[in-house]
């Protein structure tokens, strides 16, 4: 692709995904060293970790984007963590619901024993043995006990199965910030790539004044120090290339390890995602679409919902509760001579004095509920937020792109003009180095606002909340 030739696409979205834009600046800066992990975000501590599949092979792979996020879904260490948290929340459910449900156990057993009377303070009775046994007896039984009605334990149940909800919503936030750190990294290899192609024409335009400025000098049309200035700027521009090609090399890596490519695997991205405007909703729609998809927003309520039932579990301690056990054994020398035993207990307990317990579990679950209302509340502001701002940045984009195109084109032209006085005796090299500088300058420029203008449409997307499911429709690829 041609810097200064892209093409311009113009694609229809009507409905937006939505993205946390505090959380992916922190990612852009910082996604080739550490990515963002917010502390109440579920503790995604490892977006940019993953677990790597299987061995390289010799072949390299051609990587499109929806590849790379389907990779990173699957094998990206945060999605991984976040799925496993949503299993023990269900596993604390089940805990929850046992103590609702009957516990019924039986066993078996064979007893064999001797008994000293002596022990037993029994001594010297006429016609008793001293010893008795060995003697042997067999006994089956079974064993039910069951909790007929516990406040606290209904509660308390209630409040696990809300939790199990908001994992399940803080998960699909999860994928959501996983395919924002992917589609980043992913933008940041076509961004160095395009970095390389564009150093690549400064090399060879240096080269070329170079060689112009030799062979001036050499003819005694020029000076010495024309020749001097014009290597001093190619060497300069052979530096640049070799950033830019490190940064290239840096950026594939941080995205193989955002996605779980087997290590040492090669591979090159196919996606060029060129420069295309897109139509966003408005401001007001894309915050109804947020608070209704974004999936911390929603989880946060659940958190509140969850720690207000357990509030409510904590005063459920001070009711009776009433609980029934029942039991039946058959116990005999063999169980063809054998008898059965059974009993029920029926029972009721009535906390009347507890040492103050009841009282602290109740401190403890208000000052809870009061930390989930505050972070509800939070994200809500979070939320409107992330979508105005991603608008703001989407819009100083797209203005930068148009800015940056138009200075490509006319550093271009102000580099040919130079060329042509110091082809013809007019200048010296200072003008032609100098608008070549400018001409850097320029295309780095439209690299940065293509780069920055793909990344604020991936903000916006997750900043309305449906960045997994619809980030192509903004960006665009395979």
């Amino acid at each position: 692709m041609r810097l200064g030739n892209l093409k311009t696409m113009k694609i229809d979205l009507r409905h937006s995904d939505s993205g946390r834009f505090i959380e992916l600046v922190f990612l852009a800066l910082l996604l080739s060293i550490v990515t963002p992990a917010e502390a109440q975000y579920t503790g995604v501590t490892g977006v940019i970790g993953s677990v790597p599949s299987g061995a390289a092979s010799n072949e390299v792979l051609r990587l499109t984007l929806r590849d790379a996020i389907n990779m990173a879904l699957r094998y990206n260490l945060g999605a991984i963590e976040s799925g496993e948290n949503t299993q023990i929340a269900r596993g604390q459910r089940l805990i929850a619901l046992s103590y609702l449900l009957p516990q019924v156990s039986a066993g078996v057993s064979e007893n064999v024993a001797q008994t000293s009377l002596a022990t037993l303070g029994i001594k010297h009775l006429p016609g008793i043995p001293n010893v008795l046994g060995p003697y042997s007896y067999s006994t089956v039984d079974a064993s039910v006990s069951e909790t007929l009605f516990s406040f606290e334990s209904i509660q308390r149940f209630r409040a696990a199965r809300t939790a199990v909800q908001a994992a399940q919503l803080s998960y699909k936030d999860v994928l959501d910030v996983v395919t924002l750190t992917v589609g980043n990294a992913y933008l940041q290899v076509i961004e160095t790539s395009f970095r390389i192609e564009a150093q690549q024409a400064q090399v060879r335009n240096a080269q070329a004044l170079y060689d112009q400025a030799i062979e001036e000098y050499q003819a005694g049309t020029s000076p010495r120090i024309d020749a001097t200035r014009t290597e001093v700027q190619l060497h300069t521009e052979e530096y640049n290339l070799s950033v830019a090609r490190n940064n290239f090399a840096i950026a594939k890596l941080t995205l193989a390890r955002a996605i779980g490519l087997p290590l040492g695997q090669g591979f090159d991205v196919v996606d060029q995602l060129p420069y295309s405007d897109i139509n966003p909703p408005t401001v007001d729609d894309a915050l109804k679409t947020a608070y209704t998809s974004r999936s911390d927003f929603r989880a946060a309520l659940d958190s509140q919902k969850a720690a207000q039932q357990t509030l409510s579990a904590a005063k459920g301690e001070r009711y009776p509760v009433v609980a029934v056990n029942g039991s039946y054994g058959d116990v005999g020398a063999t169980f063809a001579h054998s008898n059965g035993n059974f009993s029920v207990q029926p029972e009721m307990r009535i906390p009347i004095f507890t040492g103050g317990r009841i009282k602290g579990d109740i401190t403890e679950a208000e000052a809870a509920l009061r930390q989930r209302k505050a972070e509800a509340e939070n994200t809500r502001g979070q939320v409107d937020y992330d979508v105005r701002t991603a608008f703001l940045n989407l819009n100083a984009a797209k203005e930068q792109v148009d800015v940056a195109q138009r200075n490509v084109a006319l550093a271009n032209e102000n580099l040919g003009r130079s060329r042509d006085r110091f082809t013809s005796g007019v200048t010296d090299s200072v003008e032609v180095v100098q608008s070549e500088q400018s001409l850097a300058s320029a295309n780095d420029q439209y690299i940065t606002s293509v780069y920055n203008h793909n990344l604020a449409k991936l903000m916006l997307a997750r900043a309305v909340g449906v960045a997994r499911t619809n980030y192509k429709q903004y960006l665009g690829g395979n």
